[in-house]
């Protein structure tokens, strides 16, 4: 997937929508894991979003190799770290076929405790890295807005801003692009959060299941917050084996969906 976007758009594509067990889940015959909806089918949350000419990745699950298949993805600028949980960075190495073409490094942005963690996990690609073949990345930890240029050797820059949010008592990262905001494994935004999600085109939301959950939104937690912030359209996703699509989507108020493996969206870029 490489293709032009209009300057005053972003692209995005929701790789995964999935919770960490992914849906269907191993060894389960409920009738979700069952379902013949292919929305029903979950891999494990990651984001490709598309804008100025640049391909940014949001978080490198354990089915990323599948997803950039299936999606086609050539382009690669930067990937965004939300936090550092196995499925949302076991896919990191699956990162090596995008140097195959274009040598230069990959920049890795995070917040500073999961860079920290990511340094350790990842020591051969990011404190060794004499074996040859490791996907060049370079890790930076960031507190605050941030700017991703090419790596491709055009002029192609865009604007990050990080957002706080709490993963039961995890500190972590969603991310605002333009007036798209991506936020993934939260159960409590701050309120400064808040602040810094006005005018949204969409908001995509972490909302697990029905039923509460410690370090999660459930559906109706997420319903609130996303009537909060109030973005044109929001799309929940890390939705598990309770969550049939076609009976919850079905039940949700005007302007909130469930979200969906493969689902693509645009949204502005700017005000202009």
């Amino acid at each position: 997937m490489s293709r032009s976007t209009d300057t005053a758009t972003l692209r995005v594509t929701l790789l995964g929508t999935g919770t960490s067990t992914g849906v269907p889940v191993i060894g389960c015959s409920c009738r979700v894991c069952r379902s013949s909806d292919p929305r029903d089918r979950r891999t494990r949350c990651a984001c490709y979003i598309e804008a100025n000419g640049l391909g940014i990745l949001i978080d490198t699950g354990p089915d990323f190799r599948q997803q950039a298949l299936r999606e086609g993805i050539r382009r690669l600028d930067a990937v965004l770290y939300t936090h550092h949980h196995f499925d949302h960075v076991a896919g990191i190495d699956d990162l090596r076929p995008f140097f195959f073409e274009n040598s230069r490094p990959i920049p890795c942005y995070a917040p500073p405790n999961t860079a920290r963690v990511l340094y350790r996990m990842f020591s051969y690609i990011f404190a060794d890295g004499t074996y040859p073949g490791v996907p060049r990345l370079h890790l930076h930890a960031v507190e605050g807005p941030f700017e991703i240029t090419s790596r491709y050797g055009d002029a192609a820059r865009l604007r990050v801003e990080p957002i706080e949010v709490l993963h039961g008592q995890l500190p972590m990262y969603g991310y605002r692009i333009g007036h798209f905001a991506y936020l993934t494994d939260a159960s409590q935004l701050p309120e400064s959060s808040y602040e810094r999600l006005q005018d949204l085109d969409v908001l995509v939301l972490d909302a697990l299941r029905e039923r509460p959950h410690p370090t999660h939104f459930s559906i109706d937690e997420a319903i609130q917050v996303a009537r909060r912030i109030g973005a044109r359209q929001t799309y929940f996703i890390h939705m598990t084996h309770d969550v049939l699509h076609a009976e919850v989507d079905a039940r949700l108020p005007e302007g909130i969906n469930l979200a969906y493996d493969g689902l693509q969206f645009t949204c502005r870029l700017t005000t202009s």
